[in-house]
């Protein structure tokens, strides 16, 4: 059993990073530019934000690979960026445990970060499940073998397309890596595809060793949405709500309402709710995620 599975079973909670695209976004990533270009031509970037977010408290860092299959590579860049996956996600992997040896904290959890495909799948959109399962299993089979330690597949919403990238990974858990599940609730408590937390549990529960929410609508939305999958697993939870709902300027500039002090006063619900892991989403800045981390370690 990983050290992750180790710490949470135990009732240990561990502060995961916050947002990657957001903060990138604020620092000169091009809005609507993939995030993961930046691995390659921008990695000291890449390295700073996740120092950023190591000096405010995270536990535990996500990779910079949320849209790293080879189809989501090949909407933002084509053919021949597609053809770098494999190289992206171990990339993204190596300029986590960068940051880590650079902030004196080598042993700090890599988590590799698997997004959606962007695309849907059939009979709802073009994408045959097949296809998605092969991208998701070159993903994960990448962020392995760089050395992540355990694996998130997340903001997911529809659970055939989760389901894929589950069993794309299931070999490498019966290898002892753990398997996240997060699903994104931007309908209150149900998906754009309409899931609600207890279909996640009840249909993925045993394909993932922890089960969570990202993303999603406001804090409350998030909030009664783990209440929900708190009462239909047993699993271990995570959760990282984003920072409110965007508020979007006249140059299609987003920001987020939420105060790192607001989503601090939060965490002890959180926790009490069943929550082992913690950190934010969309909007949240290393501001954001020092108070939840000062809050979990009080």
């Amino acid at each position: 059993m990983s050290n992750f599975l180790e710490q949470i079973k135990a009732g240990e909670v561990l502060v995961a990073d916050g947002a990657t695209g957001t903060n990138l976004q604020q620092r000169g990533l091009e809005r609507g530019a993939s995030a993961e270009t930046w691995v390659l031509e921008r990695p000291q970037e890449i390295v700073r934000l996740h120092r950023d977010f190591l000096d405010a408290g995270a536990d535990l860092l996500l990779t910079a690979t949320f849209g790293a299959t080879a189809i989501c590579l090949e909407a933002a860049g084509g053919p021949a960026l597609a053809g770098r996956a494999a190289e992206i996600n171990r990339q993204a992997v190596a300029l986590a445990r960068q940051a880590a040896a650079e902030a004196g904290r080598p042993g700090t959890l890599v988590a590799g970060s698997i997004g959606p495909t962007g695309q849907l799948l059939k009979p709802f959109g073009p994408l045959e499940e097949g296809a998605a399962e092969e991208a998701f299993a070159v993903q994960a089979r990448a962020l392995v073998e760089a050395g992540a330690d355990l694996l998130v597949v997340e903001t997911q919403f529809d659970l055939s397309e989760a389901r894929a990238a589950l069993r794309a990974a299931r070999h490498l858990r019966a290898a002892g890596i753990p398997l996240v599940c997060s699903f994104s609730y931007d309908r209150g408590t149900r998906t754009m595809m309409g899931v609600r937390p207890s279909q996640v549990a009840a249909e993925l529960g045993e394909l993932a060793d922890v089960l969570g929410i990202n993303c999603g609508r406001s804090l409350d939305d998030n909030f009664k949405a783990l209440g929900e999958l708190r009462a239909a697993t047993s699993r271990p939870l995570w959760f990282k709500p984003n920072a409110g709902l965007p508020e979007v300027d006249a140059e299609g500039r987003s920001s987020y309402g939420v105060t790192p002090e607001e989503m601090g006063t939060r965490v002890p619900a959180w926790l009490h709710a069943g929550a082992l892991v913690v950190g934010g989403c969309c909007g949240t800045s290393p501001e954001h995620l020092g108070a939840i981390a000062r809050a979990v370690k009080v």
